[in-house]
């Protein structure tokens, strides 16, 4: 199953008030791992940034002004997201966005859903963990995601964060980290996967006393009462 981690950022809170969208960060994955494909553009929006949105970003509109418009790369972000899976935290705001700047520039299908299918990471979050918060940030201290190099908010380190903390709530991270040779090819279109080998382990070997080893000996005596005992290599 082919999966695209994505995340916006944009000038304010509300796309019906004018605002838009200046950064889009999008990571792959296929059967929950990582391909390493990803697609991120910043964007100038044509308009100033609120200052509240600047704070969480840190994207000034002087750092825009050379950076292409949504029509000029519309075509390969659509490409790069379809008939995928659109893996998203609060869904509504980033498709609602996404979806205005298609219909800004009039295009023939502007809805998200005929690119792709879409799942909300925050809607599933709140069916696992009624009555808590599920913001993103609380979602990595839930699942010990390390969010250490998150200043501020990014579209393309949030997505990593995400895709993380997607991979936890759904089943265990162990398709992140698995690197290619530590999968053995059978022959047969599948795979056996192989865990590493722990060789830093101190295992403690635990003897039988005199009395335990006497009251085996008892039982495997009974056992071979009735024949050869197995257990004795007879």
């Amino acid at each position: 199953m082919r999966q695209i981690v994505l995340d916006t950022e944009t000038t304010g809170l509300s796309a019906a008030q004018g605002h838009r969208v200046i950064e889009i960060g999008c990571v792959e994955m296929v059967n929950r791992r990582l391909t390493g494909r990803e697609f991120h553009r910043f964007l100038n929006p044509d308009r100033d940034i609120d200052e509240g949105a600047e704070r969480v970003h840190g994207i000034s509109r002087a750092a825009l002004e050379n950076e292409p418009r949504f029509p000029e790369i519309v075509d390969e972000f659509l490409e790069f997201i379809k008939d995928s899976e659109l893996v998203i935290h609060n869904a509504d705001f980033d498709v609602g966005f996404l979806e205005n700047e298609l219909k800004l520039m009039q295009h023939s299908q502007p809805e998200i859903t005929a690119h792709a299918m879409v799942l909300d990471t925050l809607a599933l979050a709140r069916e696992m963990h009624p009555g808590q918060r599920n913001s993103l940030d609380a979602l990595c201290k839930r699942y010990e995601v390390d969010a250490s190099k998150r200043d501020v908010h990014g579209a393309l380190i949030d997505v990593e964060l995400l895709a993380h903390v997607y991979l936890a709530m759904t089943g265990g991270q162990a398709a992140l980290s698995l690197d290619e040779d530590e999968a053995i090819d059978v022959g047969v279109g599948e795979e056996i996967l192989v865990r590493p080998r722990r060789n830093d382990l101190n295992l403690v070997v635990i003897k039988a006393s005199k009395e335990e080893a006497a009251a085996h000996e008892a039982i495997l005596d009974k056992i071979q009462d009735g024949g050869a005992c197995l257990f004795r290599g007879e």
